[in-house]
């Protein structure tokens, strides 16, 4: 079995991977914001999930994971960066605080988490970063999303310098770039869309990829769509 800590776990994507994994028998480390939520995420499985109420762009949530790994003499075989924020608005209406408050979740998070919990890695681990289509290169892009596709790309850089970065400690790294999938964000953002894919296969396409993926991926940014880049 694998030990797994998942950021943005309170609901959506990362809910459904958490609940996965732990079904599965995996141990897992459920991170988010929501206390409340996370409880229920926890009900789920309780023999399995490990929850962890922490704001990821709060040095002090960082501290808190830490110490809880040390405390409790846990080695991760992986990670999920997970957690994300999308704000839909016109370029022109995209505040400093907007693209500042995205930038912190989609990419300083997961930059911050990683060096976190580096000495908590075990040998041939695999950190597995979730992208979105709009910030593969190349790809359709689309009105409203300028600020939340660029957060998005910078984390696929990150994922295949790291990759490098890691490779003396046989740390993998790679990242998905998911297309639309009928999540609680995906509804918020766009009010009465249908999204091609459901939360739970993508879920598990997710959980299964942490377990398996760096056995044939390393530094790779692979776009998880059933439509092409444009």
């Amino acid at each position: 079995m694998k030990t797994i800590l998942v950021t943005g776990a309170s609901r959506g994507i990362g809910f459904e991977i958490t609940r996965i994994l732990a079904t599965d028998g995996h141990p897992v480390i459920a991170t988010a914001r929501s206390t409340e939520e996370l409880k229920r995420l926890k009900s789920k499985v309780p023999d399995k999930i490990d929850i962890l109420t922490a704001d990821l762009t709060d040095p002090g949530g960082l501290k808190k994971i830490s110490f809880f790994l040390k405390s409790e003499e846990i080695r991760l075989d992986g990670i999920v960066h997970n957690a994300g924020l999308l704000i839909n608005k016109p370029f022109s209406s995209l505040s400093d605080s907007d693209w500042q408050a995205m930038l912190e979740i989609n990419l300083m998070a997961p930059v911050r988490l990683t060096r976190t919990l580096l000495p908590f890695l075990e040998f041939n681990s695999h950190i597995l970063t979730i992208s979105s289509m709009g910030g593969f290169q190349q790809s359709k892009k689309f009105a409203g999303l300028t600020g939340y596709s660029a957060s998005k790309g910078a984390l696929s850089i990150l994922s295949e310098c790291l990759a490098v970065e890691l490779s003396d400690k046989k740390i993998h790294s790679n990242c998905l770039c998911l297309g639309a999938v009928q999540t609680e964000m995906f509804e918020e953002a766009f009010p009465g869309m249908q999204a091609p894919v459901s939360v739970e296969y993508m879920g598990n396409y997710i959980a299964e990829f942490v377990l398996t993926g760096h056995l044939y991926y390393n530094g790779k940014v692979l776009p998880v769509s059933l439509s092409d880049p444009e």
